[in-house]
């Protein structure tokens, strides 16, 4: 069944505007206005009447003039009436009434207006009454200024975004009002009189207001959304309302429906209570007949120019199937989220934030939460969450940074977690920079500095079963590292590029490794020890670059003018010492289970990393290319278009003269282009092995010495086409550019040609993706990815629009996540509808919402099925 989603806390500000606009206060005014006078009739008058008119009781005096107007007038003094007809204007005070017709009845204090009517009867003209700059339309009223009393009928007034219109409203005394069939809606053009029928109302027949001093209550009968006239399930049995300007608490409604697998449910039945001026807490609750059920605890809190942020969590058990049979299971999730944001301008030398969303390992693959769903985090293969400080300095080049961070691993359950970091950081300063403030000039001047302090506290790898448990604390590692870096460059020989650096880091861990092999269970054993160790590392780096052009000129009347070859190659040499050498005490051998004597670091596995073995002399190449050659072309105002062959196409690799053995790298090559106009990108990469590799009869590699056996180690193709109607038609002119006459269907804009057909726009995008990739490794036949996705959008009239993606897996032969949707914009409310159509997270979700900012959270509709575990693509 289709769930209503009203709040009725939200609800309360519509009917705020509905009953203060309709009730019509300005009657109680309305005495004032009119005074019995005897004038000649048949024309035009202006009359102003003071409180000493005898006409008026002593204790029945107004308390202004009062002038009205009007094309004819006449007086009836036995029967203690007076008539106003054609133009009639009555001003008092600071109200103004205008109407076709007004009669007044002194003897029992009624007053009666009318609008102007057609020869059917029906008004075509409303009675306008203007007060305290608000405007207010009626077909008719009566009010009696002795009573107080007054009845309006088809009154009308605008509110904030939207029309009300009441079919009768009275009002009883000062404080009580009763209305029938009162109508709310925001459609424009309904507002702005370009329809005499709205596209939507919300309709309540019967309402009572009772008006305090300083706080009001509405009580409702049944309050109900419709449709093009038409009545949907969007409805409240009734309501108690009570509303100020001020935010109020209230009960909010729930959703209903069913799901397979865990029964009926209701789903948000809960309660909002604001909290001061800067909160508000939402707490909804689940039920599903089958034992399931949801707690959803909300707070929101925001301060003008300072912050905003929401705290939200779900916590419950899953109960699926019958309790006996195969299919039941019965599982407890829970979920922790909080957005915290600081304004910018808050305070530029201190900065907040925090994006956290911890969940428990299966809590995806439980949910019964459709936005989860459609927004893809079901998909969620590892989930992030940090929380930092930054604090900077007005006179200091000095940035600490504090943070926490907390990483989930759903595929083994497993969880990282830094608590507490800090990080000091001074800013990048030049060691020799000129005194006069002058330019900088050769290495020396150019020297520049940047280093930091980084504090941290790291466990990895914990079961989520021993979050903040005794073994937690035990594995958690506590490190500092301290590192710097110097760094210049300079011109030599104007073409040259000449750069140096250098690198030291300083790390302390409490924290070392003893690595040792069981031959009982045939496993090596990693032993952590409690002790405080350090290490240091350093390297150096020296390169030279440069850019080179070559250029291949045609023949004069070719098709082909020129190509361009820019080259940039570049070479450099990095030196670093062989950390795996006893006397720096880094590391120790143990004996695996061939007997083998086997080094490894004792800061392996560290907070910070571990040094590298072996010494590192190293001569690195690089070469940079841009290939792009001139065409001659008609559709260019030049005559001349440029092509680009190749963006980037780069070939690195490197040479270590300290290497025992595999002196020469493996050579990278990545290429970057774009075909098609630029219609289609293309992006490639490819590992070669320059030495042979072997394989036993497992299929399991060994690298061998033998240099120029090249062998291809893989290699990724990506093919990305984003398509969209700007990109084919840059020069095709828009309906409204070709056609003059302007029309509408059904209040939807078109250009119609001289055949009066109609023409709109009709923009699309459509995104192309492909990838293929191969990685080998030491294995014979290696691992192969191939894939194609697409997704994209058309709109199909001005006021419809079609979207949906789907994904292709050659290998498995399976389409994965695929999802349709469409979104219908009508007028004054929006209706979507989103479906994944099979898969693990089978689903469809339908939704109608108005648009005005007043309603649109408060009134909404959704209808939803739900995922069914067992389904398989």
């Amino acid at each position: 069944m289709s769930p209503l989603l009203i709040n009725i806390k939200r609800i309360k500000i519509g009917f705020k505007n509905i009953l203060q606009i309709l009730i019509i206060l300005i009657f109680n005014n309305f005495l004032a206005i009119l005074n019995a006078q005897n004038l000649p009739k048949n024309e035009r008058v202006t009359t102003s009447v003071s409180q000493k008119d005898t006409v008026i009781a002593a204790n029945e005096q107004l308390r202004d003039i009062v002038e009205f107007t009007s094309d004819f007038q006449r007086t009836d003094p036995p029967k203690k009436m007076t008539y106003l007809n054609k133009n009639a204007v009555v001003t008092y005070q600071d109200m103004k009434i205008m109407a076709d017709y007004i009669s007044i009845d002194w003897s029992t204090g009624k007053v009666f207006a009318r609008g102007k009517q057609d020869e059917k009867g029906r008004v075509t003209e409303p009675v306008i009454t203007e007060q305290a700059g608000k405007k207010y339309e009626t077909d008719y009223f009566d009010f009696n200024y002795k009573t107080k009393q007054a009845i309006a009928y088809n009154a009308r007034t605008e509110e904030s975004e939207g029309v009300i219109v009441a079919e009768k409203t009275k009002k009883v005394n000062d404080s009580v009002f009763f209305m029938r069939r009162g109508k709310y809606t925001t459609d424009e053009y309904f507002i702005k009189k370009k329809d005499t029928i709205a596209d939507y109302y919300l309709l309540a027949p019967n309402i009572k207001l009772i008006k305090g001093k300083n706080k009001s209550q509405v009580i409702t009968g049944p309050v109900q959304m419709y449709i093009e006239r038409v009545p949907t399930p969007l409805a409240l049995p009734f309501g108690i309302l009570p509303f100020s300007d001020k935010r109020t608490a209230g009960i909010l409604i729930p959703s209903f429906g069913e799901k397979q697998d865990v029964g009926f449910f209701l789903n948000g039945l809960g309660y909002y209570q604001p909290i001061g001026e800067h909160f508000d807490v939402k707490v909804l609750i689940d039920f599903f007949t089958k034992g399931s059920w949801n707690i959803r605890p909300e707070v929101n809190y925001k301060k003008n120019y300072r912050y905003n942020g929401n705290f939200n969590s779900e916590v419950g058990t899953t109960v699926r199937g019958i309790k006996g049979l195969d299919d039941y299971s019965k599982s407890s999730t829970y979920r922790i989220g909080w957005r915290h944001q600081q304004d910018s301008k808050a305070n530029p030398y201190f900065n907040f934030s925090a994006s956290v969303d911890i969940v428990s390992n299966k809590f995806y693959n439980n949910t019964i939460n459709n936005n989860h769903i459609f927004n893809q985090r079901v998909l969620n293969t590892q989930q992030n969450s940090t929380i930092s400080a930054t604090k900077r300095f007005l006179t200091l080049p000095v940035t600490i940074t504090g943070a926490a961070s907390y990483s989930q691993n759903f595929a083994d359950n497993t969880v990282n977690l830094r608590l507490p970091q800090m990080n000091v950081a001074i800013n990048q300063f030049y060691l020799f920079k000129p005194r006069n403030g002058g330019i900088r000039e050769g290495l020396l001047e150019n020297i520049t500095v940047n280093t930091g302090l980084n504090f941290s506290n790291f466990v990895s790898n914990v079961k989520e079963r021993d979050m903040f448990k005794a073994q937690m604390w035990d594995n958690l590692q506590t490190g500092l590292q301290n590192n710097i870096s110097l760094g210049t460059n300079t011109t030599l020989a104007k073409y040259f590029t000449f750069s140096v650096s250098a690198q030291a880091n300083n790390v302390l861990t409490t924290k070392t490794l003893t690595r040792n092999y069981n031959p009982v269970t045939n496993e090596v054993e990693n032993v952590y020890n409690k002790k405080i160790a350090g290490f240091s590392t350093f390297s150096t780096n020296a390169s030279l670059q440069t850019t080179l052009y070559g250029m291949l000129n045609f023949r004069k009347g070719a098709l082909i003018e020129r190509v361009r070859h820019m080259v940039t190659p570049s070479i450099g040499f990095t030196y670093q010492p062989d950390f795996g050498e006893s006397k720096w005490g880094y590391f120790r051998n143990y004996y695996d289970a061939n007997g083998q004597l086997t080094p490894y670091s004792i800061f392996d596995g560290g907070i910070f990393g571990a040094p590298s073995a072996g010494m590192v002399g190293a001569l690195t190449y690089s070469i940079g290319n841009n290939i792009e050659m001139k065409v001659r072309s008609k559709q260019d105002s030049t005559g001349i278009k440029k092509v680009k062959l190749f963006e980037s196409l780069n070939i690195a690799g490197g040479y270590n003269f300290a290497a025992k053995d595999h002196k020469w790298s493996m050579i990278s090559v990545n290429g970057q282009t774009s075909l098609l106009d630029g219609k289609v990108s293309l992006n490639s990469s490819l590992v070669i092995d320059p030495y042979e590799t072997v394989y036993n009869e497992l299929g399991v590699g060994t690298r061998t010495e033998n240099f120029g056996k090249f062998n291809l180690q893989g290699f990724n193709v990506q093919f990305a086409v984003p398509l969209s109607d700007a990109l084919f038609n840059k020069d095709k002119k828009k309906p409204e550019e070709l056609y003059n006459t302007r029309g509408e269907i059904r209040n939807e804009n078109y250009y119609f040609d001289n055949y009066n057909y109609a023409h709109f726009s009709q923009p699309w995008s459509l995104n192309l993706n492909a990838n293929y990739a191969y990685t080998k490794g030491m294995t014979r036949f290696g691992n192969k990815v191939a894939s194609v996705g697409i997704d994209g959008s058309l709109k199909l009239t001005p006021f419809w629009n079609i979207n949906g993606s789907t994904h292709y897996d050659f290998i498995t032969k399976k389409l994965a996540y695929t999802r349709l949707g469409f979104h219908r914009d009508q007028r004054s409310f929006i209706i979507d509808f989103n479906w994944v159509p099979f898969g693990q997270y089978k689903v469809y979700d339908f939704y109608i919402g108005i648009k005005a900012n007043i309603l649109r959270d408060a009134i909404k509709y959704k209808d939803r099925s739900f995922t069914d575990p067992g389904a398989k693509f």
